[in-house]
Protein backbone atom coordinates (compact mmCIF):
# COMPACT_ATOMS: atom_id res chain seq x y z
CA UNK A 1 0.00 0.00 0.00
CA UNK A 2 1.33 3.13 -0.66
CA UNK A 3 0.29 7.03 -0.13
CA UNK A 4 -0.35 7.52 -3.64
CA UNK A 5 -3.04 4.89 -3.57
CA UNK A 6 -4.98 6.42 -1.16
CA UNK A 7 -6.41 8.98 -3.98
CA UNK A 8 -4.05 12.08 -2.20
CA UNK A 9 -2.97 14.97 -4.61
CA UNK A 10 0.31 15.50 -6.38
CA UNK A 11 1.31 18.15 -3.81
CA UNK A 12 0.43 16.42 -0.76
CA UNK A 13 2.23 13.49 -1.77
CA UNK A 14 5.43 15.85 -2.87
CA UNK A 15 5.45 17.12 0.72
CA UNK A 16 5.04 13.39 2.14
CA UNK A 17 7.78 12.32 0.19
CA UNK A 18 10.28 15.34 1.49
CA UNK A 19 8.67 14.21 4.99
CA UNK A 20 10.68 10.51 4.52
CA UNK A 21 7.60 8.45 4.30
CA UNK A 22 6.93 5.75 2.03
CA UNK A 23 4.23 3.79 3.53
CA UNK A 24 0.74 4.71 5.16
CA UNK A 25 0.26 3.54 8.57
CA UNK A 26 -3.20 1.26 9.19
CA UNK A 27 -5.18 4.10 10.36
CA UNK A 28 -4.05 6.36 7.64
CA UNK A 29 -5.21 3.56 5.03
CA UNK A 30 -8.59 3.60 6.74
CA UNK A 31 -9.12 7.23 7.81
CA UNK A 32 -7.60 9.11 4.69
CA UNK A 33 -10.46 7.51 2.05
CA UNK A 34 -13.44 7.87 4.48
CA UNK A 35 -12.48 11.78 5.02
CA UNK A 36 -11.33 12.87 1.46
CA UNK A 37 -15.24 11.11 0.48
CA UNK A 38 -16.68 13.65 3.48
CA UNK A 39 -17.98 10.82 5.62
CA UNK A 40 -17.83 11.72 9.35
CA UNK A 41 -15.02 10.00 10.83
CA UNK A 42 -14.90 8.30 14.22
CA UNK A 43 -11.31 6.87 15.23
CA UNK A 44 -10.02 5.15 18.01
CA UNK A 45 -6.27 5.15 17.70
CA UNK A 46 -3.01 5.49 20.41
CA UNK A 47 -0.33 8.27 20.40
CA UNK A 48 2.11 7.11 17.27
CA UNK A 49 -0.13 5.69 14.77
CA UNK A 50 0.34 8.46 12.85
CA UNK A 51 -3.40 9.71 13.18
CA UNK A 52 -2.50 13.32 12.95
CA UNK A 53 -1.67 12.65 8.86
CA UNK A 54 -4.62 10.44 8.73
CA UNK A 55 -7.20 13.69 9.30
CA UNK A 56 -4.43 16.34 8.42
CA UNK A 57 -3.58 15.42 4.59
CA UNK A 58 -7.50 14.48 3.29
CA UNK A 59 -8.13 17.97 5.04
CA UNK A 60 -5.82 19.68 3.03
CA UNK A 61 -6.97 18.29 -0.24
CA UNK A 62 -10.73 18.78 0.38
CA UNK A 63 -10.02 22.36 1.50
CA UNK A 64 -7.81 22.97 -1.69
CA UNK A 65 -10.47 23.19 -4.44
CA UNK A 66 -12.96 25.04 -2.54
CA UNK A 67 -13.97 28.67 -2.18
CA UNK A 68 -11.85 31.32 -1.09
CA UNK A 69 -11.76 32.31 2.62
CA UNK A 70 -13.56 35.36 3.78
CA UNK A 71 -12.13 38.00 6.55
CA UNK A 72 -12.22 36.63 9.97
CA UNK A 73 -13.73 33.65 8.93
CA UNK A 74 -11.82 29.53 8.95
CA UNK A 75 -12.97 26.54 6.70
CA UNK A 76 -11.57 23.94 9.16
CA UNK A 77 -11.48 23.62 12.76
CA UNK A 78 -9.28 21.55 14.82
CA UNK A 79 -9.61 21.53 18.74
CA UNK A 80 -6.98 20.21 20.72
CA UNK A 81 -7.22 19.43 24.20
CA UNK A 82 -3.39 21.36 25.13
CA UNK A 83 -0.89 24.27 23.99
CA UNK A 84 1.90 21.95 22.85
CA UNK A 85 -0.31 19.43 21.10
CA UNK A 86 -2.26 22.18 19.13
CA UNK A 87 1.45 23.38 18.09
CA UNK A 88 2.74 19.93 17.17
CA UNK A 89 -0.48 19.90 14.67
CA UNK A 90 -0.01 23.20 13.72
CA UNK A 91 3.73 21.75 12.57
CA UNK A 92 1.74 18.88 10.40
CA UNK A 93 -0.62 21.33 8.85
CA UNK A 94 2.34 23.84 7.68
CA UNK A 95 4.67 20.47 6.66
CA UNK A 96 1.76 18.82 4.63
CA UNK A 97 0.27 21.80 2.93
CA UNK A 98 3.59 23.66 1.80
CA UNK A 99 2.96 22.81 -1.79
CA UNK A 100 -0.64 24.32 -1.51
CA UNK A 101 -1.88 28.01 -1.31
CA UNK A 102 -3.23 27.05 1.84
CA UNK A 103 -3.64 29.74 4.99
CA UNK A 104 -3.05 28.31 8.45
CA UNK A 105 -2.90 29.05 11.96
CA UNK A 106 -2.84 28.34 15.38
CA UNK A 107 -4.50 29.83 18.78
CA UNK A 108 -4.00 28.84 22.65
CA UNK A 109 -3.91 30.64 26.01
CA UNK A 110 -0.68 31.46 27.81
CA UNK A 111 0.54 34.21 25.54
CA UNK A 112 -0.97 37.14 24.13
CA UNK A 113 -4.21 37.29 21.90
CA UNK A 114 -3.73 40.24 19.95
CA UNK A 115 -1.10 39.13 17.52
CA UNK A 116 -3.77 35.79 17.11
CA UNK A 117 -6.63 38.92 16.18
CA UNK A 118 -4.37 40.14 13.60
CA UNK A 119 -3.38 36.77 11.88
CA UNK A 120 -7.43 35.66 12.00
CA UNK A 121 -8.30 39.08 10.26
CA UNK A 122 -7.62 37.54 6.70
CA UNK A 123 -9.56 34.62 7.27
CA UNK A 124 -7.78 30.96 7.81
CA UNK A 125 -8.85 27.77 5.64
CA UNK A 126 -7.25 25.71 9.16
CA UNK A 127 -7.40 26.85 12.42
CA UNK A 128 -5.64 24.79 15.40
CA UNK A 129 -7.01 25.78 18.53
CA UNK A 130 -7.60 24.85 22.56
CA UNK A 131 -11.25 25.41 23.12
CA UNK A 132 -10.49 28.17 25.93
CA UNK A 133 -9.11 31.01 23.74
CA UNK A 134 -11.39 29.98 20.39
CA UNK A 135 -14.06 31.17 22.72
CA UNK A 136 -12.15 34.07 23.78
CA UNK A 137 -11.45 35.26 20.47
CA UNK A 138 -14.93 34.40 19.53
CA UNK A 139 -16.14 36.85 22.71
CA UNK A 140 -13.98 39.45 20.60
CA UNK A 141 -15.64 39.08 17.38
CA UNK A 142 -12.24 37.88 16.00
CA UNK A 143 -13.51 35.05 14.36
CA UNK A 144 -16.72 33.97 12.40
CA UNK A 145 -17.72 30.66 11.61
CA UNK A 146 -20.35 30.51 9.03
CA UNK A 147 -17.73 29.37 6.39
CA UNK A 148 -16.50 26.56 8.25
CA UNK A 149 -17.01 22.97 6.48
CA UNK A 150 -14.62 20.34 8.60
CA UNK A 151 -14.45 20.38 12.37
CA UNK A 152 -11.58 17.81 13.98
CA UNK A 153 -11.90 17.13 17.46
CA UNK A 154 -8.42 15.28 18.38
CA UNK A 155 -7.69 13.52 21.78
CA UNK A 156 -11.50 13.79 22.35
CA UNK A 157 -10.93 11.18 25.43
CA UNK A 158 -8.39 13.97 27.00
CA UNK A 159 -10.54 16.94 26.57
CA UNK A 160 -13.34 15.38 27.91
CA UNK A 161 -10.97 13.96 31.29
CA UNK A 162 -9.60 18.05 31.38
CA UNK A 163 -13.06 19.34 31.87
CA UNK A 164 -13.52 20.50 28.19
CA UNK A 165 -16.80 19.35 27.72
CA UNK A 166 -19.01 22.91 28.40
CA UNK A 167 -16.46 24.19 26.25
CA UNK A 168 -16.73 21.90 23.31
CA UNK A 169 -21.02 22.19 23.65
CA UNK A 170 -20.73 25.80 23.88
CA UNK A 171 -18.34 25.98 20.63
CA UNK A 172 -20.92 23.06 18.72
CA UNK A 173 -23.70 25.40 19.37
CA UNK A 174 -22.10 28.23 17.15
CA UNK A 175 -20.32 26.01 14.50
CA UNK A 176 -23.04 25.70 11.03
CA UNK A 177 -24.97 22.07 11.59
CA UNK A 178 -24.11 21.24 7.68
CA UNK A 179 -20.56 20.62 7.97
CA UNK A 180 -17.94 17.10 8.30
CA UNK A 181 -16.98 16.01 11.70
CA UNK A 182 -13.83 14.09 12.34
CA UNK A 183 -13.31 12.26 16.37
CA UNK A 184 -9.89 11.21 17.10
CA UNK A 185 -9.42 9.11 20.37
CA UNK A 186 -7.46 6.83 22.36
CA UNK A 187 -10.52 4.56 23.82
CA UNK A 188 -13.79 4.57 22.62
CA UNK A 189 -15.45 5.28 26.67
CA UNK A 190 -18.69 5.70 27.68
CA UNK A 191 -18.30 9.53 27.75
CA UNK A 192 -17.14 9.37 23.79
CA UNK A 193 -19.69 7.80 22.53
CA UNK A 194 -22.39 9.81 24.63
CA UNK A 195 -20.92 13.30 22.63
CA UNK A 196 -20.56 11.52 19.29
CA UNK A 197 -24.58 10.56 19.35
CA UNK A 198 -24.99 14.46 18.91
CA UNK A 199 -22.09 15.08 16.82
CA UNK A 200 -21.49 12.42 14.30
CA UNK A 201 -23.73 11.90 11.52
CA UNK A 202 -23.46 7.76 10.06
CA UNK A 203 -19.95 7.87 11.03
CA UNK A 204 -17.26 5.70 9.53
CA UNK A 205 -16.00 3.51 12.68
CA UNK A 206 -12.22 2.69 12.64
CA UNK A 207 -10.35 1.22 15.65
CA UNK A 208 -7.11 -0.13 14.52
CA UNK A 209 -5.39 -0.62 18.01
CA UNK A 210 -6.28 -2.74 20.97
CA UNK A 211 -7.84 -0.84 23.53
CA UNK A 212 -5.66 0.25 26.36
CA UNK A 213 -3.08 -1.82 24.79
CA UNK A 214 0.77 -0.39 24.61
CA UNK A 215 2.53 -0.86 21.33
CA UNK A 216 4.50 -4.04 21.19
CA UNK A 217 8.02 -2.19 20.67
CA UNK A 218 7.75 -0.62 23.67
CA UNK A 219 10.26 -3.06 26.55
CA UNK A 220 8.19 -2.56 29.79
CA UNK A 221 9.58 -3.22 33.35
CA UNK A 222 9.38 -2.01 36.95
CA UNK A 223 12.37 -0.58 39.18
CA UNK A 224 11.64 -1.86 43.19
CA UNK A 225 12.90 1.37 45.09
CA UNK A 226 11.61 3.05 48.75
CA UNK A 227 9.98 5.92 47.65
CA UNK A 228 13.08 8.20 49.27
CA UNK A 229 15.63 6.58 47.09
CA UNK A 230 13.72 7.77 43.88
CA UNK A 231 15.31 10.81 42.61
CA UNK A 232 18.69 8.94 43.77
CA UNK A 233 17.96 5.66 41.68
CA UNK A 234 16.50 7.70 38.62
CA UNK A 235 20.22 10.13 38.51
CA UNK A 236 21.80 6.72 38.22
CA UNK A 237 20.23 4.82 35.72
CA UNK A 238 20.51 7.81 33.58
CA UNK A 239 24.21 8.56 34.68
CA UNK A 240 25.19 4.84 34.45
CA UNK A 241 23.72 4.27 30.87
CA UNK A 242 23.98 7.17 29.83
CA UNK A 243 20.87 7.49 28.83
CA UNK A 244 20.00 10.52 26.05
CA UNK A 245 16.19 12.18 25.76
CA UNK A 246 14.78 10.73 28.76
CA UNK A 247 10.91 11.70 29.27
CA UNK A 248 10.05 11.53 32.81
CA UNK A 249 6.40 11.85 34.30
CA UNK A 250 5.99 13.03 37.92
CA UNK A 251 2.13 13.84 38.89
CA UNK A 252 2.44 17.09 40.34
CA UNK A 253 3.92 20.24 38.89
CA UNK A 254 6.07 21.22 42.36
CA UNK A 255 6.81 17.55 42.42
CA UNK A 256 8.97 18.16 38.65
CA UNK A 257 10.65 21.49 39.99
CA UNK A 258 12.17 19.36 42.40
CA UNK A 259 13.13 16.81 40.57
CA UNK A 260 14.99 18.91 38.31
CA UNK A 261 16.97 20.70 40.69
CA UNK A 262 17.74 17.08 41.82
CA UNK A 263 18.81 15.94 38.51
CA UNK A 264 20.68 19.13 37.74
CA UNK A 265 22.32 19.02 40.81
CA UNK A 266 23.58 15.57 39.68
CA UNK A 267 25.16 17.04 36.81
CA UNK A 268 22.39 16.15 34.45
CA UNK A 269 20.88 18.63 32.36
CA UNK A 270 17.07 18.42 32.77
CA UNK A 271 13.98 21.19 32.39
CA UNK A 272 10.55 20.99 33.67
CA UNK A 273 7.33 21.62 31.49
CA UNK A 274 4.24 21.54 33.31
CA UNK A 275 0.86 23.80 33.76
CA UNK A 276 2.55 26.54 35.72
CA UNK A 277 5.50 27.29 33.15
CA UNK A 278 4.91 30.29 30.62
CA UNK A 279 4.10 28.85 27.39
CA UNK A 280 7.68 30.88 25.73
CA UNK A 281 9.40 28.27 28.65
CA UNK A 282 7.33 25.23 27.90
CA UNK A 283 8.02 25.83 24.12
CA UNK A 284 12.24 26.50 24.88
CA UNK A 285 12.75 23.51 27.07
CA UNK A 286 10.67 21.11 24.27
CA UNK A 287 12.54 22.56 21.83
CA UNK A 288 15.75 22.12 23.85
CA UNK A 289 15.45 18.40 24.46
CA UNK A 290 14.05 17.65 21.12
CA UNK A 291 17.53 19.18 20.18
CA UNK A 292 19.46 17.41 22.75
CA UNK A 293 20.19 20.24 24.25
CA UNK A 294 18.77 18.85 27.47
CA UNK A 295 19.14 15.36 28.63
CA UNK A 296 15.99 14.95 30.60
CA UNK A 297 12.32 16.60 30.16
CA UNK A 298 10.52 15.82 33.19
CA UNK A 299 6.72 16.68 33.05
CA UNK A 300 3.04 16.03 34.31
CA UNK A 301 0.45 14.20 32.21
CA UNK A 302 -1.31 17.38 30.83
CA UNK A 303 2.34 18.99 29.45
CA UNK A 304 2.93 15.83 28.21
CA UNK A 305 0.14 15.56 25.71
CA UNK A 306 1.92 16.46 22.14
CA UNK A 307 5.21 15.86 22.67
CA UNK A 308 5.82 14.31 19.77
CA UNK A 309 9.61 12.69 18.84
CA UNK A 310 9.60 9.87 16.34
CA UNK A 311 12.34 7.81 18.01
CA UNK A 312 12.10 8.85 21.81
CA UNK A 313 14.33 5.98 23.23
CA UNK A 314 13.60 6.23 27.33
CA UNK A 315 10.25 7.57 29.23
CA UNK A 316 10.85 6.76 33.35
CA UNK A 317 7.51 6.64 35.60
CA UNK A 318 9.28 8.65 38.20
CA UNK A 319 5.56 8.02 40.47
CA UNK A 320 2.86 6.18 38.57
CA UNK A 321 -0.40 7.84 37.60
CA UNK A 322 -3.82 7.90 39.56
CA UNK A 323 -5.50 6.35 36.44
CA UNK A 324 -4.48 3.55 35.07
CA UNK A 325 -5.57 4.58 31.51
CA UNK A 326 -2.73 7.71 31.89
CA UNK A 327 0.11 4.74 31.90
CA UNK A 328 -0.42 4.19 28.26
CA UNK A 329 -0.65 7.35 26.89
CA UNK A 330 2.38 7.88 28.95
CA UNK A 331 4.58 5.07 27.49
CA UNK A 332 2.76 5.67 24.42
CA UNK A 333 5.76 8.49 24.21
CA UNK A 334 8.27 5.46 22.59
CA UNK A 335 8.38 2.88 20.54
CA UNK A 336 6.61 5.15 17.62
CA UNK A 337 5.86 3.99 13.75
CA UNK A 338 7.58 0.59 14.88
CA UNK A 339 10.84 2.13 16.97
CA UNK A 340 12.28 0.39 19.53
CA UNK A 341 11.34 1.88 23.12
CA UNK A 342 11.71 1.43 26.42
CA UNK A 343 9.39 2.32 29.57
CA UNK A 344 10.50 1.85 33.16
CA UNK A 345 8.56 2.10 36.17
CA UNK A 346 10.09 3.32 39.54
CA UNK A 347 7.50 2.34 41.75
CA UNK A 348 7.98 2.08 45.76
CA UNK A 349 5.59 0.15 48.23
CA UNK A 350 2.87 3.24 48.70
CA UNK A 351 2.45 2.46 44.84
CA UNK A 352 1.44 -0.85 44.98
CA UNK A 353 -2.28 -0.29 43.94
CA UNK A 354 -1.49 1.89 41.44
CA UNK A 355 0.50 -0.85 40.00
CA UNK A 356 -1.83 -3.73 40.54
CA UNK A 357 -4.82 -1.43 38.58
CA UNK A 358 -2.13 -0.73 35.54
CA UNK A 359 -1.37 -4.28 34.93
CA UNK A 360 -5.17 -5.55 35.02
CA UNK A 361 -5.68 -2.52 32.14
CA UNK A 362 -3.14 -4.02 29.99
CA UNK A 363 -3.22 -7.61 30.97
CA UNK A 364 0.21 -8.20 31.46
CA UNK A 365 2.41 -8.62 34.64
CA UNK A 366 5.51 -6.42 34.12
CA UNK A 367 9.21 -7.67 34.87
CA UNK A 368 10.30 -6.56 38.44
CA UNK A 369 14.01 -5.57 38.64
CA UNK A 370 16.05 -4.21 41.64
CA UNK A 371 19.38 -2.30 40.75
CA UNK A 372 22.40 -2.93 43.52
CA UNK A 373 22.34 -0.17 45.91
CA UNK A 374 18.61 0.72 46.01
CA UNK A 375 17.66 -2.82 47.20
CA UNK A 376 14.11 -1.70 48.60
CA UNK A 377 12.91 -2.46 52.37
CA UNK A 378 9.75 -3.96 51.26
CA UNK A 379 9.14 -6.01 47.63
CA UNK A 380 6.53 -5.06 45.15
CA UNK A 381 4.13 -8.44 44.75
CA UNK A 382 3.26 -9.69 42.11
CA UNK A 383 -0.31 -8.70 40.81
CA UNK A 384 -2.58 -11.68 40.30
CA UNK A 385 -4.52 -10.36 37.01
CA UNK A 386 -8.14 -10.74 36.86
CA UNK A 387 -9.85 -11.97 33.75
CA UNK A 388 -13.52 -11.46 33.60
CA UNK A 389 -14.09 -13.08 30.51
CA UNK A 390 -13.38 -16.65 31.94
CA UNK A 391 -14.31 -16.38 35.33
CA UNK A 392 -17.41 -18.75 35.89
CA UNK A 393 -21.05 -17.71 36.21
CA UNK A 394 -22.52 -19.01 39.17
CA UNK A 395 -25.71 -21.35 38.20
CA UNK A 396 -29.06 -19.46 39.40
CA UNK A 397 -31.41 -21.50 41.63
CA UNK A 398 -34.60 -22.85 39.89
CA UNK A 399 -37.55 -20.74 41.41
CA UNK A 400 -39.95 -22.53 43.31
CA UNK A 401 -43.73 -22.67 41.88
CA UNK A 402 -46.06 -19.75 43.75
CA UNK A 403 -48.80 -21.30 45.58
CA UNK A 404 -51.60 -19.62 46.47
CA UNK A 405 -50.38 -20.01 50.17
CA UNK A 406 -47.54 -18.15 49.28
CA UNK A 407 -49.65 -15.11 47.83
CA UNK A 408 -51.84 -15.43 50.98
CA UNK A 409 -49.19 -15.13 53.15
CA UNK A 410 -46.80 -12.20 51.33
CA UNK A 411 -50.11 -10.02 51.42
CA UNK A 412 -50.98 -10.77 54.63
CA UNK A 413 -46.99 -9.65 55.69
CA UNK A 414 -47.01 -6.46 53.66
CA UNK A 415 -50.60 -5.48 55.22
CA UNK A 416 -48.80 -5.78 58.34
CA UNK A 417 -45.06 -5.07 57.96
CA UNK A 418 -45.63 -2.01 55.41
CA UNK A 419 -48.05 0.95 55.31
CA UNK A 420 -48.81 2.43 52.07
CA UNK A 421 -46.48 5.71 52.66
CA UNK A 422 -43.84 3.22 52.98
CA UNK A 423 -43.12 2.85 57.09
CA UNK A 424 -41.06 0.63 58.52
CA UNK A 425 -42.87 -2.84 60.23
CA UNK A 426 -43.35 -3.17 63.79
CA UNK A 427 -40.37 -3.67 66.06
CA UNK A 428 -38.09 -1.75 63.11
CA UNK A 429 -34.64 -0.47 64.72
CA UNK A 430 -35.40 3.12 63.89
CA UNK A 431 -38.90 2.85 65.69
CA UNK A 432 -39.14 0.81 68.16
CA UNK A 433 -42.49 2.41 69.43
CA UNK A 434 -43.66 1.23 65.81
CA UNK A 435 -47.24 2.37 64.47
CA UNK A 436 -48.43 1.87 68.08
CA UNK A 437 -46.01 4.82 69.20
CA UNK A 438 -47.29 7.03 66.35
CA UNK A 439 -50.88 6.28 66.95
CA UNK A 440 -50.31 7.27 71.11
CA UNK A 441 -48.69 10.56 70.58
CA UNK A 442 -51.54 11.26 68.01
CA UNK A 443 -53.64 10.89 70.96
CA UNK A 444 -52.06 13.12 73.39
CA UNK A 445 -51.10 15.90 71.08
CA UNK A 446 -55.58 15.70 70.47
CA UNK A 447 -55.98 15.34 74.39
CA UNK A 448 -53.50 18.96 74.43
CA UNK A 449 -55.41 20.82 71.90
CA UNK A 450 -58.71 19.60 73.34
CA UNK A 451 -57.71 20.90 77.27
CA UNK A 452 -56.67 24.56 75.09
CA UNK A 453 -60.14 24.85 73.38
CA UNK A 454 -61.50 24.19 76.66
CA UNK A 455 -59.60 26.97 78.56
CA UNK A 456 -59.88 29.71 76.04
CA UNK A 457 -56.33 29.75 74.97
CA UNK A 458 -55.36 29.90 71.19
CA UNK A 459 -53.05 27.43 69.65
CA UNK A 460 -49.47 29.17 68.90
CA UNK A 461 -49.05 29.64 65.05
CA UNK A 462 -45.95 28.56 63.52
CA UNK A 463 -44.29 31.99 61.72
CA UNK A 464 -44.65 31.70 58.34
CA UNK A 465 -41.78 29.87 55.92
CA UNK A 466 -39.67 32.28 54.11
CA UNK A 467 -39.25 30.83 50.41
CA UNK A 468 -35.75 33.04 49.80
Amino acid sequence: MSFSSLGLSEPLLRAIEEKGYAEPSPIQVEAIPAVLTGHDVMAAAQTGTGKTASFTLPLLQRLSSGSKVKSNHIRALVLTPTRELAAQVADSVTGYGKHLSLKSSVVFGGVKINPQMMKLRGGVDVLVATPGRLLDLYSQNAIKFSQLEILVLDEADRMLDMGFIRDIRKILALLPEKRQNLLFSATFSGDIRKLTDNLLNDPVQIEVSPRNAAAQSVQQSVYEVDKGKKPALLSHLIRNNNWDQVLVFTRTKHGANRLTKKLEGDGVTAAAIHGNKSQGARTRALADFKSNKIRVLVATDIAARGIDISELPHVINFELPNVAEDYVHRIGRTGRAGSEGEAISLVSADEVKLLSDIENLIRQTLVREVETGFVPSHAVPITRLRDQSTKPKKPKKPKKPRTNNDSKQREGNGAKGQSRSGAKPQGSSRNSSGAGGRSAQGDRQKNRATKKKRSGSKPKRNPPSRSN
